[in-house]
């Protein structure tokens, strides 16, 4: 578990990040503290946000009720030694995919693919972040292509992979996007090496692969 003086800093950054308006920072407001739920993006930022609110939010994010009871567990963990150097590790990762309409895009990926916005910052957008499960993609709002379009649809670049776990969710997305009218740049097939998977075709090019296991 990380230290106080740490999860302090952290809630810092939170309300000076709502302070400045930072887009990205209410939809993670909404989302952990139950009385923001009902509000949009502008409104979040325009609520009066106190450090306690940010240190309940970072609370809840490492599985407490409240700040209290966070600190309250630090306090009884025995000291690490000095010494002791834990590995830091990743937490996740994301796809960025580059696309000519923030809002078009997060469409098509909500209607068609089942995933859900997280955050759109920028007026008018040009950065976003969508979620479905586990699997993040970014989006970046480009004005010109960043791939030639040719050299990625000979070569099959791909602009994300995302799996599943088991042979029976593969076919199921497939035939949820399949019913969707996705546009598949390659069909469900069984891979040489023993995996299942499909392509999709976005509306900006974007290739992306959804895998699973061939049996």
């Amino acid at each position: 578990m990380p230290n106080l003086q740490n999860l302090k800093k952290q809630a810092k950054l939170i309300q000076r990040w709502h302070r400045e308006r930072y887009y990205p920072v209410a939809a993670q407001i909404r989302a952990v503290l139950p009385r923001f739920r009902h509000l949009s993006d502008s409104e979040v930022l325009a609520e009066s946000f106190k450090l306690s609110d940010a240190q309940e939010m970072v609370a809840r994010q490492a599985g407490f009720e409240s700040w209290q009871a966070l600190k309250s567990r630090i306090d009884t963990m025995p000291q690490q030694s000095k010494h002791a150097h834990a590995k830091a590790g990743i937490s996740v990762t994301a796809a960025q995919l580059f696309v000519a309409d923030i809002k078009a895009s997060c469409s098509f990926l909500a209607e068609k693919l089942g995933f859900s916005v997280v955050f759109v910052y920028g007026q008018p957008p040009f950065y976003a972040q969508v979620r479905r499960d586990n699997g993040l993609l970014n989006l970046r709002c480009m004005d010109r292509p960043v791939i030639d379009p040719a050299l990625r649809e000979r070569e099959s670049l791909l602009s994300a992979d995302m799996a599943v776990n088991t042979h029976e969710e593969i076919k199921q997305l497939f035939l949820e996007f399949q019913a969707k009218g996705v546009t598949f740049f390659q069909p469900l097939k069984k891979t040489p090496w023993g995996a299942k998977n499909f392509i999709v075709k976005d509306p900006d090019g974007n290739l992306l692969l959804f895998a699973g296991p061939g049996e």
